[in-house]
């Protein structure tokens, strides 16, 4: 989340800690999350698309239509449990050094959301011995 009504989603692959980010220039509303996601969600290579886990809020409330679109079943967390989604949390802490709180998020374009996404996704890290994101998923 920015300055409200703005805000981003990020979708990780958790085993390679892969990395997309979703403009979501029509609001917050799950009317007007969904198509957003689901593009991006099909997006993805079938073989990788396998499950979401998403927070409690409340953009996901057309979770129904996204696993109908995509066959992809999606996982709603326990509420105050961030644990359950870890690598999702760790990767929003890496994204505050491109987007800070409190930004307008309506300011970036998807351009500028998948350069800062090209950028993570080519950061080596410690996780797979140094190897990037990319290299990673490359090789699912």
């Amino acid at each position: 989340m920015g300055t409200r009504p703005s805000a981003v989603a990020t979708l990780v692959e958790r085993t390679s800690r892969y990395t997309a980010i979703v403009a979501l220039p029509d609001g917050i509303k799950a009317e007007q999350v969904a198509p957003h996601l689901t593009r991006s969600l099909l997006g993805i290579p079938p073989q990788l698309r396998r499950t979401l886990t998403w927070d409690r809020g409340r953009e996901m409330a057309e979770h129904q239509a996204i696993t109908a679109a995509t066959g992809m079943p999606v996982y709603l967390c326990k509420p105050r449990s961030p644990w359950q989604r870890g690598t999702n949390e760790n990767t929003n802490r890496l994204l505050r050094q491109y987007l800070p709180k409190g930004a307008d998020l309506r300011t970036f374009s998807q351009a500028d959301l998948d350069a800062i996404a090209h950028e993570l996704n080519h950061r080596p890290r410690k996780t797979h011995g140094y190897r990037t994101p990319a290299e990673v998923y490359a090789d699912s």
